[in-house]
């Protein structure tokens, strides 16, 4: 099978898996409000508790879109452990389509989703007063790291759904990337957290990336250390995450279907 055929297969799974989102609108349509909930919530609620050194909806806004990304993957590893037990995976087979395009069409998806999610998240930004600077490069090299962030937390969400065996045991897995944000400085800068959790917030791989993002809509990080340090950081973690995890989906995928 041609290259192109691999990617006409891709794109009509990947309908397939935003119909079938369309299908639940209560779930896809909490997935979607959810982060503008907790943007308000924090916001309004806990950000007059919180100083990070200027408005907090300026220094929450990148958070609240890395958190996005990881319950958007959480719902990827469920649709994939669902796909793999109720056996349209048997069905795709019996069909002149790429095997592989199943789990392409997935990411794809959710993709699709986390953008719309995102713009959302931007969107009530601006409206509750978040005031980016950055010029339109940076917000381009904004976008291009969200874009490579949801690519590899959806490889991820593939290979753990894979590794699940019913769509329960995904949702427990996934869990990890749904509240892993909150221990970064996603939320609150890493000094104010007991010793012991500040070296790990600090260190883990949200950090970089919710810093890359700070610093270019808002011209710098909350950590001290300069954005080009963050953003070599936040893409290397990217793609390893990516490269590690799509080569484990691939060989997932053929050992559960052989």
């Amino acid at each position: 099978m041609s290259f192109a055929d691999a990617l006409v297969d891709s794109r009509l799974l990947a309908g397939r898996c935003v119909r079938r989102s369309l299908r639940n609108p209560e779930a896809f349509f909490t997935a979607l409000t959810l982060p503008v909930v907790l943007m308000l919530l924090f916001v309004y609620v806990f950000g007059g508790a919180l100083r990070t050194g200027g408005a907090y909806v300026d220094y929450v806004v990148p958070g609240l879109i890395v958190l996005c990304a990881g319950f958007g993957a959480g719902t990827t590893a469920v649709a994939v452990a669902t796909d793999m037990s109720n056996g349209i995976v048997d069905r795709i087979r019996s069909m002149p389509l790429s095997g592989s395009a199943l789990l392409v069409g997935h990411v794809a998806a959710s993709l699709a989703r986390n953008l719309i999610a995102t713009a959302l998240v931007i969107g009530a930004g601006l409206a509750v007063g978040w005031r980016p600077t950055a010029s339109a490069v940076e917000w381009l090299a904004a976008v291009a790291m969200i874009v490579l962030v949801v690519s590899a937390l959806s490889w991820l969400a593939a290979a753990l759904g894979l590794l699940a065996r019913n769509a329960e045991a995904a949702t427990s897995v996934s869990m990890v990337l749904m509240f892993l944000p909150y221990v970064s400085t996603a939320f609150v800068p890493a000094h104010t957290m007991p010793a012991a959790l500040a070296g790990f917030a600090r260190y883990q791989p949200f950090t970089p990336i919710v810093e890359t993002m700070r610093g270019l809509w808002m011209g710098h990080t909350s950590t001290g250390t300069s954005l080009g340090v963050e953003a070599v950081a936040a893409t290397g973690y990217c793609a390893a995450i990516l490269i590690l995890s799509a080569v484990a989906a691939a060989r997932l995928f053929r050992a559960r279907t052989l």
